[in-house]
């Protein structure tokens, strides 16, 4: 009798230890993956939550504000390293995806969405890729400006700066602009340009979005901003018009979006297929096809994308090697700091 009573105590607390177990496992399963996302909500949410749909794995998806973009994040992710919240980082640019794998932030793969990256843009050791690239650009009211060519706006930014609107460099895109100038002007260039151009009366808007407002709105002729924000301005119908921003020796700057998993994440393997899914020819396709027009960076097929796209993946025959400006961006940084941080 007292054997038979053993054996059912046994059997009920095997019983009870195998639903905890299995219950735990459930829970650890329906843990949400944690998303970071410095891009357009109204762009990445679609792409986010079709994974979600397909793979079954739940995204807590974390969007930043447009005046801070990826800045904020980058700061973030770097002030809770110790105590890790997200789990994927997609980023609107690279030069925070520097920064971080610098800071210790970033763990390395390099699964087949990372093969398909061409090198110039991706990170070699597999800290970070990009992807769906936006590019610099200069958007004119065509209204005002209805003869505009790229010589001309170079000659008219150079003598009429009150008529142009910029971000705040601290942050974004505008931050990559300026560290390419920083790059290849040179600090001293730069400073007194950008001194002297407030001073003249340039407008210095929160972010690009707001850049691609004043122009279209006609409140300024032309801004420096983001070839999906011109895209989108044309989607409602504004009379604007585009020409890429080029450095002084014709190099057009594309500004890939990009992505990493960071380190200690609890979903590792959740994480690795959500980066081979924003890697894929599928996601850079859906991008392409947005109102963003963004560009692949790697191969997919021709037909599928717009000839708007098509056209700008001319642009990336001569742009900029990104990796260049990792030796100058804490300098250009620390100087925007002292400028616009209190």
């Amino acid at each position: 009798m007292f054997g038979n009573r053993k054996s059912i105590f046994f059997t009920v607390l095997a019983v009870v230890a195998t639903t905890t177990a299995t219950t735990l496992w459930l829970n650890h399963v329906r843990d949400p993956l944690v998303v970071y996302c410095a891009h357009d909500s109204v762009y990445a949410e679609p792409i986010l939550r079709d994974f979600e749909r397909r793979t079954g794995i739940p995204l807590d998806i974390r969007f930043d504000t447009e005046a801070t973009k990826s800045f904020g994040f980058v700061e973030r992710l770097i002030q809770e390293q110790k105590h890790p919240r997200a789990d994927v980082f997609w980023n609107n640019e690279v030069l925070g995806m520097m920064q971080l794998q610098v800071a210790g932030v970033l763990t390395t793969y390099r699964g087949p969405g990372y093969d398909r990256i061409p090198a110039q843009f991706k990170d070699a050791e597999g800290a970070w890729a990009g992807f769906g690239a936006r590019f610099r650009v200069v958007i004119v009211n065509s209204e005002l400006l209805g003869h505009a060519t790229e010589e001309r706006l170079s000659v008219l930014m150079a003598e009429a700066p009150q008529l142009a609107a910029c971000a705040k460099p601290l942050y974004g895109t505008t931050r990559l602009h300026y560290t390419a100038l920083w790059k290849y002007w040179g600090p001293a260039e730069l400073q007194r340009w950008h001194d002297e151009t407030r001073a003249a009366g340039l407008v210095e808007a929160a972010g690009n979005a707001m850049v691609k407002d004043l122009v279209a709105g006609g409140s300024c002729r032309m801004g420096w901003t983001d070839s999906d924000d011109f895209f989108s301005a044309q989607a409602a119908g504004s009379p604007v018009k585009m020409f890429p921003w080029r450095l002084s020796d014709g190099q057009t700057v594309c500004i890939p979006n990009s992505v990493a998993i960071l380190k200690n994440t609890r979903h590792l393997a959740a994480s690795q297929q959500l980066v081979d899914f924003l890697l894929s020819a599928e996601t850079e396709v859906q991008l392409a096809r947005s109102n963003a027009r963004q560009v692949p960076l790697g191969k997919v097929p021709l037909e599928e994308l717009p000839a708007e796209v098509r056209q700008m993946q001319l642009w990336v025959e001569n742009t900029i090697d990104l990796a260049q400006l990792d030796s100058v961006r804490t300098e250009c940084l620390n100087w925007l700091k002292a400028k616009y941080v209190p």
